[in-house]
């Protein structure tokens, strides 16, 4: 196939462009190549990316209103994975307008590409951050989640609610994924995992917040990236058992699905440290701080439908894939 990734010089667009052109597809990666982190880090993506043939890179932003429209009447994409977006919950309460302009402008102005370049299945990134103020776990995509505690999370709702529109209107096929904590090598130097790592080679202290009273669902991207795919091979279809007297979330009359796509085994934060300190050989000093605004105290993926509908497996324990992040980190920065 011919298949647009957005945010392919991100983490998780990194790792799936290289799982789609591993098999053979043809991948046209776009990203803005903002400095939110690192830019070397996504130059150097971007550059394993390259060695395939069958890779193509677009610098492009998404909320470019003219751009946009041109990549994709000239793409001829049949499949379009949506990944590209202003990702944190933390930099969400600093710079929320970066938000709207990436995540709400550039999602619309992705729907708007497929809408009229018969694109046959967008598949797009949402957040366990929806869930916020939910406590009834596992978060199922069957629950009502309209309490999120962050600009961020709000924004992914929004473009959940944006897709089932395109659905209805244009039939559109369309399917969301929420994304549970995903972690492993090339990972994002924001994210704690690469924080921890970093501090700790350093001899510095780590902030743990909720005194290290967070569960994850700690989500190995191998694994994340096996259900993307498995997800883009399985176009959205109305669902047949849909009952607008009893509206289920999840599914719609319309082309469209939502799906948890995490690792269905909680961790709390301290076993994570210790797992990072047991790999590095070394001990952390934790400067231990309460639960930040915006922040929730624990995720735990509901995967159930997602198992059913596309075969998803998880299949990496975290005493793994911490294992391979930090064989990556030393290997990469030559530690």
């Amino acid at each position: 196939m011919r298949v647009l990734v957005t945010g392919a010089a991100g983490f998780i667009g990194y790792h799936t462009a290289e799982r789609l052109l591993g098999r053979g597809d043809t991948v046209v990666g776009l990203d803005n190549l903002n400095d939110y982190y690192d830019v070397n880090l996504k130059l150097a993506r971007l550059e394993r990316l390259k060695r395939h043939a069958n890779f193509e890179f677009v610098k492009l932003d998404l909320a470019d209103r003219v751009g946009i429209p041109e990549l994709f009447a000239k793409g001829r994409f049949q499949r379009v994975v949506h990944l590209g977006a202003q990702a944190g919950v933390r930099y969400s309460l600093t710079n929320p307008l970066a938000y709207v302009d990436s995540n709400v402008v550039g999602t619309a102005n992705v729907l708007e590409g497929c809408r009229h370049n018969g694109v046959e299945h967008l598949v797009y990134a949402s957040t366990s951050s929806v869930y916020g103020a939910n406590t009834k776990m596992p978060f199922s995509v069957h629950q009502n989640v309209d309490h999120p505690l962050s600009f961020y999370a709000a924004t992914k709702k929004a473009n959940e609610l944006m897709a089932h529109t395109y659905s209805h209107l244009y039939g559109l096929p369309t399917t969301g994924l929420r994304f549970f904590t995903v972690y492993g090598p090339w990972g994002r130097p924001d994210m704690a995992l690469f924080l921890f790592t970093k501090n700790i080679l350093a001899g510095k202290p780590i902030d743990v917040f909720n005194h290290g009273h967070h569960r994850r669902d700690f989500t190995y991207v191998e694994d994340i990236v096996a259900g993307v795919v498995g997800a883009l091979d399985s176009v959205a279809t109305p669902y047949p058992g849909w009952d607008s007297d009893a509206p289920d979330p999840a599914t719609s009359s319309a082309p469209y699905r939502l799906y948890n796509i995490g690792n269905h085994r909680p961790v709390e934060l301290m076993r994570y440290i210790e797992l990072i300190e047991e790999c590095l050989g070394r001990k952390a000093e934790k400067n231990l701080l309460p639960l930040q605004v915006g922040d929730v105290p624990a995720t735990w993926a509901d995967i159930d439908d997602l198992a059913r509908d596309v075969g998803y497996a998880p299949a990496t324990p975290v005493e793994v894939g911490i294992r391979r992040f930090v064989d990556w980190y030393l290997e990469y920065f030559g530690r």
